[in-house]
């Protein structure tokens, strides 16, 4: 009789605690410090919001491919992977990007990354929508339920003093911003583009950060409205957005996916609200009660949407 052959040998090796600790931090600190990075570039050193983004993107996603194909990734793709790359791109950056680059002009920090905590929300309510999407059992409408009320309550504030869709729209463009990144996580979703992860999301990066740069800032007349001067502040805006929010946080994200389950990766949408609202607090944004009451509600209702599905690697990201 032979020995079984030893199956634990074939399995990829626990890295040690605290890598995925470190790999924890990173997403949480980056992702949970980014809106405060984009409040201040955008409202306080009134960056062009597409060619600020867009240059961003166009660097980090040239970046994102040189590593894969450093790596041995093969970077050809089809007509049909580029068109389905493109689609996707415009729904997360040119959409979603943007939109909260503009958004966040006026609306602060904290609240931004509370309402963009709502993007589970939209995906649950656009996945209905689609042909043979995924239906809802009654925790998931009660989570969109929750979802909504407690938009109603971030957005208290800006209601009560009585809402001019001309001067308050930056609140609907972060909203705005949410849904569009969740139409395309479900495009994304739908296509099953078969690419690396991280290869797929440079050419999206790639291809954002291009229609942004070439489509958006003309439109909106950013090329001929440039600064005369960017100050060293906005400078270290745009590399901490980089470096922290495009790529060690995409990465250390990914990594954990091949480590830990998605459900465990997944608490990053509980925690970056809050580190957000804590980051905010502490360089002087104001708060209040409806605030409290509106991120408890979403983290709620996110709770609820996400325990109504199976569990999946598939786990929506935001927009940064």
């Amino acid at each position: 009789m032979t020995d079984s052959p030893d199956v634990s040998s074939h399995l990829p090796a626990l890295p040690p605690p605290w890598k995925i600790a470190a790999a924890f931090a990173i997403i949480y600190l980056s992702w949970g410090t980014t809106y405060l990075a984009t409040t201040i570039a955008m409202a306080q050193e009134h960056m062009p919001a597409a060619l600020f983004g867009g240059v961003r993107l166009i660097i980090a996603g040239t970046i994102l491919l040189t590593v894969q194909f450093c790596r041995g990734q093969s970077l050809r793709i089809t007509m049909r992977e580029a068109s389905g790359l493109l689609a996707v791109s415009w729904c997360l950056f040119l959409g979603a990007n943007l939109l909260i680059n503009i958004g966040q002009r006026e609306v602060p920090s904290g609240v931004a990354a509370v309402l963009i905590a709502t993007t589970p929300l939209w995906m649950g309510l656009f996945g209905i929508l689609m042909p043979a999407g995924e239906r809802l059992s009654w925790r998931g409408w009660l989570g969109l339920s929750f979802g909504f009320v407690g938009m109603l309550f971030t957005m208290a504030p800006a209601l009560r003093g009585g809402f001019s869709l001309l001067n308050d729209f930056h609140t609907l463009f972060v909203v705005g911003s949410a849904a569009s990144w969740a139409a395309g996580s479900l495009l994304s979703r739908h296509l099953a583009i078969p690419l690396p992860h991280l290869t797929s999301a440079g050419f999206q990066m790639l291809f954002g950060g291009l229609s942004q740069a070439c489509l958006a800032a003309p439109l909106l007349g950013e090329w001929h409205t440039l600064p005369e001067t960017i100050s060293p502040r906005a400078i270290g805006c745009f590399l901490y957005l980089l470096v922290f929010g495009s790529l060690l946080g995409f990465v250390a994200f990914n990594w954990l996916l091949g480590h830990v389950s998605a459900a465990k990766v997944g608490t990053y949408a509980y925690i970056n609200p809050i580190i957000a609202v804590f980051i905010g607090a502490c360089v002087g944004e104001p708060l209040h009660g409806w605030l409290f009451a509106g991120i408890v509600i979403i983290l709620v209702s996110v709770y609820l949407i996400r325990s109504d599905k199976p569990q999946s690697q598939e786990i929506e990201l935001e927009p940064d």
